[in-house]
């Protein structure tokens, strides 16, 4: 897979990587930030750029292999399952997720980052979820409308990262499980078949 990383990142372009700005927006001026489902990781490298110490973690050997050789190597990148290592309480000061969320119990998921963001903390996930339709039939047509002139101005690239497809849970699912666990989390639909949920971590 030592093709997939002879293509820069500034050239490189998907449905995924289409909105890493919104989530390093979101994430600010975070000192700490938590990379959770990294794959090869485009989006840690991109956030090392403006946050002092970088943590990814992911699952998929080959991927974090990957990762570990591409600079910038003061990244620190974790082969495990988020879910289960040992990160003490309130590590991070944000924590950001790309199409990570549905690999997971996403109720365990959002526990979990919310434990170990610090007070004042920023979540960040841009995730993906089922239509329900007909409902979602206008909102589908809109995207792949929208999808269009991508097809033919960039270059789609293909992550080497694990695949679940489709996607467990519905977006109105994914929707009432964040406002439950999360109180005053922000979440959006996003046009190119994706959510997005922020959340800051209130004060104790």
């Amino acid at each position: 897979m030592a093709e997939l990383t002879s293509i820069p990142d500034a050239q490189r372009w998907n449905t995924n990587i289409h909105y890493h700005r919104l989530l390093a927006d979101a994430v600010g001026e975070a000192q700490t930030v938590l990379d959770v489902g990294c794959g090869e990781g485009m989006l840690s490298r991109s956030l090392r750029q403006q946050i002092p110490q970088v943590t990814g973690i992911d699952l998929h050997e080959p991927s974090i292999a990957l990762a570990r050789a591409q600079p910038p190597h003061d990244i620190t990148y974790i082969c495990a399952d988020f879910l289960t290592h040992p990160f003490p309480p309130a590590s991070f000061d944000a924590i950001v997720s790309v199409a990570t969320l549905h690999h997971m119990d996403p109720t365990a998921a959002l526990i979990r980052m919310a434990e170990l963001l610090t007070p004042g903390g920023t979540l960040a996930i841009l995730g993906l979820a089922r239509g329900t339709f007909p409902l979602d039939l206008p909102r589908e047509a809109l995207a792949a409308l929208a999808y269009t002139p991508y097809r033919f101005r960039k270059n789609r690239w293909e992550h080497p990262s694990p695949i679940v497809w489709p996607p467990p849970h519905t977006y109105s699912e994914i929707r009432a499980l964040t406002h439950r666990l999360l109180p005053g989390s922000r979440y959006r639909r996003r046009i190119y078949w994706r959510y997005s949920i922020t959340w800051t971590k209130p004060a104790p």
